[in-house]
């Protein structure tokens, strides 16, 4: 049995976004980070994991090699295995060819009856939540996305799916793709043996040429040749102004309605 978990290490959108002149994201110059939906979806395999002592988690991300630093940390929160992709035939690829990558990795990862995938809901650099549900549609597997709760049961898993007004119980066999909220869990830290001995664990990077013989990997497919969409333009959002605080008493309320009239508001 495995877990299998999709990763992404993304800028740090917390401080200043840094913009090249042609209005792309400078990364660069910013801080990275490991998406905080996708230490979601971690959390949930390792948790699983420790109902199932047999299981194996391997954590897979697309990037460059510096991602590797991120793929370590994850290691040392007990993951069993990383695979990083990475080659200059992936860069540039939208959701549609990351997915298609990721999903063709994992299927040279190899799946098996009783294996889950897991995802966080959607990366902080693109707010999309699309790559995790085109993976399984990729793969041809069933998904579900939101999962606020997870149990396991043999091959099949009971998944509380978030709505906009609600909840929804859906039962689902595997293999199976889940994506993740915050809801969900919280991420365990990194442990001080972890930290000592991730360098043990198997670490492989799958490049172009270890993955073109895949049905999926096709030079037309991905990168920015296979990328039906591109980013138009990045930046900060302006910065808001002060708010104004009235006291709530009778007067402050006639105040706060005159203003309101003022501005044309009401």
């Amino acid at each position: 049995m495995k877990y299998i978990v999709c990763v992404k290490q993304v800028p740090d959108t917390s401080g200043k976004v840094a913009v090249k002149e042609d209005g792309t994201m400078d990364r660069s110059k910013m801080a990275t980070i490991i998406n905080p939906d996708d230490l979601n979806a971690v959390e949930a395999a390792l948790s699983l994991k420790d109902k199932n002592p047999d299981a194996k988690v391997v954590v897979v991300s697309m990037g460059p090699p510096p991602a590797a630093g991120m793929l370590h940390e994850i290691l040392a929160m007990g993951a069993d295995e990383a695979v990083l992709v990475s080659g200059r035939e992936f860069g540039g690829s939208d959701t549609f060819a990351t997915s298609q990558i990721l999903a063709g990795a994992i299927a040279h990862i190899g799946i098996e009856s009783d294996d889950v995938i897991f995802c966080g809901r959607q990366a902080i650099d693109g707010d999309t939540a699309q790559v995790g549900p085109q993976i399984a549609e990729k793969l041809g597997i069933p998904q579900v996305s939101y999962a606020a709760d997870i149990e396991q049961n043999g091959n099949k898993l009971k998944v509380k799916r978030v709505l906009e007004d609600g909840y929804m119980n859906i039962e689902v066999e595997t293999p199976c793709l889940v994506t993740c909220i915050k809801e969900l869990n919280t991420p365990r830290y990194m442990t001080v043996r972890g930290i000592l001995e991730f360098d043990k664990k198997p670490y492989s990077v799958f490049d172009f040429e270890m993955l073109k013989d895949e049905p999926l990997i096709e030079l037309d497919t991905i990168g920015l040749k296979g990328s039906p969409t591109n980013v138009y333009k990045s930046f900060s959002p302006p910065v808001k102004g002060a708010g104004k605080m009235i006291e709530a008493t009778e007067s402050g309320i006639s105040a706060m309605v005159e203003e309101l009239a003022e501005k044309h508001i009401i």
